[in-house]
């Protein structure tokens, strides 16, 4: 019943504009705010004509009415007219004056640009709606649509900035001294000596800064099966403190610069439940070094996830690269790693894994194997208001050659690192994320052994 009397009041309306006779009705003088309530009803019932007819008549009184415009949009967004319900969603924009009002306009801009495929601006203005919402239970409204819109999209972008203090950005030694070139020292002296560490062999502190970008066009998708077109680009350098170009004075931050570019191929295949998911991606790519060229890299890689409970997750993962060397030596590497997560019923989640990684290449000093075990938790509540995730781990790497020891080398690193992302500062749908992590390599080679802490102030994603 509800249905028809909302489209009797809506005909009779129309009819009054229009000066025809309606029974019962030739007395009523609707005001601005019955009129604008008449065209939400309308829009909310599938009636996007009289709609909009409606919102233009209170703009006929008040070209400024805000809300008329936010109507308007969306009238000729259900109408089909993209273009228009954009301007009409600009200038409800432009009106806003509170946040109720932006967060309308940016939600009615939203929709038009996904209507019309727009579908990464959409997800711009969704995240604007979300910054704006007047309520929780708004921005809640936002999130949803902004993962819906997300889904719909065949582009996917990520963006993240560095910007680190770091006690060793060059991975040099925390040594003074170390046994070198075993061989010519045997020659020279009969025994291994000790030669001091200077420059750039030294570790060096300064400040981090860089940025990374993944983008992938998802080319074709099913209910169960993506096939992705992958870019990615990145970059880092380094400024150095006032004690590092103390102790390296003809060296520059620009020394350690590192970028990369690579295009790739990426897959996704669910089974019929959902509970498992099998991924094969191929990278080709260019790395750069100081400003020269490092490295060509083919990588390909396969891995395979499940859900053995509800709470439990196990993923294995096999990975393969060649590096065609341009100011390094060409290596190939295979890698294998398994990883255990699970969400205890406090809502911590609780994580561990183990790795494998073995290197070839013509030159032998390039040659190594490793094995590392990594673990930790994720609190799952706030701290200070901010979700804080641990992780401590272990390598042992061994090399079988190496010109500085007859018996080769043999590394251990431990590392630890903490993570507390600040849900409480929202700005557009980011959240601000500090990392502390820190590490130590003792090697029998002392030249390779190194101490690193660091801080890291990054930028995430809230949705």
């Amino acid at each position: 019943m509800r249905p028809a009397r909302g489209r009797l009041r809506r005909t009779a309306v129309l009819a009054l504009w229009a000066g025809l006779a309606v029974p019962g009705w030739s007395d009523i003088t609707l005001s601005p705010q019955q009129m604008g309530a008449l065209a939400v009803e309308a829009i909310r019932q599938g009636a996007p004509d009289e709609a909009r007819m409606l919102a233009e008549a209170l703009l006929g009184r008040d070209p400024q009415d805000q809300g008329a415009h936010v109507i308007r949009a969306r009238a000729m967004r259900d109408q089909g007219l993209y273009d228009q319900a954009r301007q009409a969603a600009r200038q409800a924009w432009t009106l806003a004056d509170n946040d109720t009002e932006r967060y309308a306009a940016a939600r009615v801009m939203a929709q038009a640009l996904s209507s019309d495929g727009k579908r990464t601006r959409a997800q711009f203005w969704l995240r604007r709606a979300a910054h704006h919402a007047p309520t929780p239970r708004h921005a809640d409204r936002a999130r949803r649509d902004f993962r819906h819109v997300q889904r719909q999209n065949p582009w996917q972008t990520h963006l993240s900035f560095t910007l680190a203090p770091n006690s060793n950005i060059n991975n040099g030694s925390a040594r003074e001294s170390s046994r070198l070139n075993h061989v010519l020292s045997d020659l020279l002296f009969g025994a291994p000596v000790e030669y001091a560490l200077t420059g750039a062999a030294r570790a060096l502190s300064g400040l981090e800064y860089g940025a990374a970008l993944r983008s992938r066009y998802r080319m074709a998708q099913t209910e169960r099966r993506a096939h992705d077109l992958k870019f990615s680009l990145s970059y880092r350098s380094f400024v150095l403190s006032d004690s590092a170009r103390a102790t390296a004075p003809g060296v520059s931050g620009g020394d350690f610069a590192f970028g990369s570019a690579s295009i790739g191929y990426g897959f996704r295949s669910l089974s019929a439940d959902h509970r498992r998911e099998f991924t094969l991606d191929a990278e080709l790519g260019q790395s750069w070094y100081a400003g020269a060229r490092y490295a060509s890299f083919l990588r390909l890689g396969a891995a395979q996830s499940m859900k053995i409970t509800p709470r439990r997750q196990l993923s294995f993962a096999v990975d393969a690269e060649k590096q065609m060397g341009q100011a390094t030596v060409d290596v190939d590497t295979l890698a294998a790693a398994l990883r255990l997560s699970e969400r205890l019923e406090s809502g911590r989640t609780v994580f561990g894994g183990l790795s494998a990684r073995q290197t070839f290449s013509g030159s032998a000093q390039a040659e190594y194997r490793e094995v590392e075990a990594r673990g930790g938790f994720d609190l799952g509540e706030t701290v200070m208001g901010a979700e804080v995730t641990l992780g401590l781990g272990v390598a042992l790497r061994d090399y079988d050659v190496s010109p500085h020891s007859p018996t080769g080398r043999q590394d251990r690193r431990v590392f630890a690192d903490a993570t507390a992302t600040f849900r409480g500062i929202d700005y557009y749908g980011f959240n601000p994320a500090l990392t502390v992590s820190a590490s130590r390599t003792d090697s029998n080679i002392g030249l390779y052994d190194t101490r690193r802490f660091g801080v890291g102030l990054g930028i995430r994603s809230a949705f």
